[in-house]
Order: structure tokens, then C-alpha cells, then sequence
């Protein structure tokens, strides 16, 4: 007979009961770290769902953006390329540019070249040029330029304005305003519809004025361009200047008050003899003309710059040194050496500014 022992009996119990619960709770928790790894796993997988759909609809538009610049450009490139079929069919007497004309020995206003009429085979001055340009096409309207210069000059964006002031129809449209005294303008007007505020200006020459106004004149700050198209002439250095303007203050239709005038140089036509020819003049102007103390530099064939500074009084420059007897005077002085000048014709002492804009 086995006798027990109900102490040992107890302890056991307890020690087989304690066991049973560890072992219950190493399974539950084994169960519920199960489920968690299966929550993170399917969070993960969404989330790169998720970011993988946006990132695929990210894609697509802008494919969808991509394409539809490329489609944009292809057409305006055939639009353009239209136009310019069309230019190329029109006759050479018709192309819209500046004659040539010749230097003079004094400044005076510029000159066409008179263009032969036109004749027959059988040399009967009877043919007739026919314009086979549409004229009711927009694009050549003065409306249509001046709205589509206007944002340009507004936000001085001068490459695009020197490309569109180079363009046939710019040109044509400045041409036909020769010897009018007559302007196109876009813009703020006053009561009596004269320019007031802020307005864009097409004049003869290929000319433009961008700024401010007061009841028909030129007044406040404004920027006045001109390009030299196919000329040669005394005011472009012969072909050097490929453009003039000034930038700044303005009244009664003149630079007025503090300015700065600039030239852009083509420095491949300057040749080593030729020495430098000035770019910027900056400083006070009076009615066009330099008044005060004047700064400015300029440019040889090898794109050198150099600094100089000078006074003038209404057009008329203190000498710094006086060579009358060679009928010359030195009006510019250069910054770093004081010794250095440049010097002028004796008889051209005299409306030294923007002489372009007195005329």
C-alpha cells in the first residue's frame, strides 16, 4: 500500500497548475505578437499601395503635361514655319527693312535711297508690284504688335524685345511712320485720350519708348530703345552700334535728371586701329544733354573695358586738357590714370548727349 503524502500532493498541484498558466500565457502572447506582425505587414503593404498609386497618377499627369507642351510646340512650330513659307513667296521689293545710306560730314537727318520704279520686260514703266500680303492679317496690324510687345516691354525682358523688333513686321510697322511725326502707343490716356500713366510707344527708325507719361509727353521713368536695322550710318559707328538706348528719368518727352545711356557694340567690326568706342554714359542729363559730373566706359575689339569720367554743363564738356592748337580737346578722363584722356574734334564740343532724341 502507498501511502501519499497530502502536503506533497498540494505543492504539486499548485506547481502543475502554476506551469499550466506560464504555458498559457507564452501562448497567448505568441498569438497576439502573431496578429501584430500580421496588422504591421498588411499596413506596410497598403501604405505601398498607396504610394505607389499616387506616385503612378504623379506619372501620368505629368506625361499628360509633358505631352501636351510637346504637342503645343509642334503646332506653334508648324504655325511659325507657315509663316515664314509665306514671307519667303513675297517679292524682295516687298521685304519691310532700312536702306542703307551713306555717311555724311555733318549730322543730318538720314536718308532712303530712292527706289527705281518698277518696269517691264520690255523696259514700259507700266508694271505694277502687287502686295500679296494679306492686309487684313492680324498679325500685321498695329493693334495685334503693340498688344503683343506690350508685356515684354513691361517686364524688360530685352532679348525677347530685340528679337521682336527685329522681326519683318515690326520693322514694316515702324517704317510706315516715317516723316509723320506720327506714333502708335498702347496704354493709360488721360481724359482727352492723350497718353497718361504707363504705355508702350512704336516711333519711325524702329524706335520704342516704354514708361511713364503725363498727358502726352514722355514724363516720369521710361526706357527709349532704337535699333539699327541693316544700317550703316554716322549715329551706328558705321555698323558697330547695333542698338542705342537710355534708361531713366524723363520730362518733356527728354531725359531729364539722373539716366544712363547705352550702346550694344558689335566688338568683331572694331579693328585695332580703331581703338575704343564708348557703350555707357551714366549721370545727370538736361533736356537730352549730359549735365554734370558724367561716368563712362568703353569697349575695344578684344572686349577690354575701361572706366572714365567727365563734366559737362548743357552739352558742353570741361577740358581737361585744352589741344586747340591740333583742334582737338580732351573731355574724357581715364579713372586710373589721370594722364590718359580722350579727346574730340574742338568743333563737336558742343550738345553732347543723346542727339538721336534732339532731332
Amino acid at each position: 500500500m502507498k501511502l501519499t503524502d497530502p502536503d506533497n500532493d498540494k505543492k504539486w498541484e499548485a506547481h502543475e497548475e502554476e506551469t499550466e498558466n506560464i504555458l498559457q500565457k507564452a501562448v497567448t502572447t505568441k498569438v497576439l505578437l502573431g496578429v501584430i506582425a500580421v496588422l504591421l505587414i498588411f499596413i506596410l503593404v497598403l501604405l505601398t499601395i498607396v504610394v505607389s498609386s499616387r506616385q503612378n497618377r504623379q506619372e501620368e499627369a505629368e506625361s499628360d503635361l509633358q505631352q501636351s507642351i510637346t504637342d503645343y510646340a509642334k503646332k506653334q512650330q508648324e504655325m511659325e514655319e507657315q509663316v515664314l513659307t509665306e514671307e519667303e513667296k513675297k517679292p524682295a521689293a516687298d521685304q519691310p527693312v532700312m536702306e542703307e545710306t551713306k555717311e555724311e560730314e555733318e549730322e543730318e537727318p538720314e536718308e532712303e535711297e530712292e527706289s527705281e520704279e518698277p518696269v517691264s520686260a520690255d523696259n514700259d514703266k507700266t508694271a505694277i508690284v502687287v502686295d500679296i500680303e494679306d492686309e487684313n492679317d492680324e498679325a500685321y496690324t498695329k493693334e495685334f504688335i503693340l498688344k503683343e510687345a506690350y508685356p515684354y516691354f513691361a517686364d524688360n525682358k530685352q532679348d525677347a524685345i530685340w528679337d521682336l523688333a527685329h522681326l519683318k513686321r515690326y520693322v514694316k510697322l515702324s517704317k510706315g511712320l516715317e516723316d509723320t511725326g506720327d506714333y502708335y502707343y498702347k496704354g493709360d490716356v488721360d481724359s482727352e485720350g492723350k497718353p497718361h500713366g504707363t504705355g508702350l510707344a512704336i516711333y519711325e527708325k524702329n524706335s520704342y519708348y516704354f514708361g511713364e507719361w503725363s498727358h502726352g509727353e514722355r514724363h516720369g521713368k521710361g526706357t527709349w530703345f532704337r535699333f539699327y536695322i541693316n544700317q550703316k550710318n554716322k549715329n551706328n559707328a558705321m555698323g558697330v552700334y547695333m542698338s542705342h538706348s537710355y534708361s531713366g528719368n524723363w520730362a518733356h518727352n527728354l531725359p531729364n535728371g539722373d539716366g544712363a545711356e547705352h550702346y550694344d557694340v558689335d566688338i568683331s567690326k572694331l579693328a585695332p586701329t580703331r581703338g575704343r568706342i564708348i557703350q555707357n554714359v551714366v549721370g545727370p542729363f538736361k533736356d537730352g544733354l549730359y549735365n554734370g559730373e558724367m561716368y563712362a566706359n568703353t569697349v575695344d575689339y578684344v572686349g577690354n573695358i575701361q572706366e572714365w569720367d567727365g563734366i559737362a554743363e548743357n552739352g558742353v564738356f570741361t577740358l581737361w586738357r585744352d589741344m586747340s592748337a591740333i583742334g582737338e580737346c580732351s573731355v574724357w578722363r581715364y579713372m586710373d590714370d589721370h594722364s590718359v584722356c580722350l579727346d574730340i574734334d574742338k568743333s563737336e564740343n558742343k550738345n553732347q548727349g543723346i542727339r538721336e532724341l534732339l532731332k
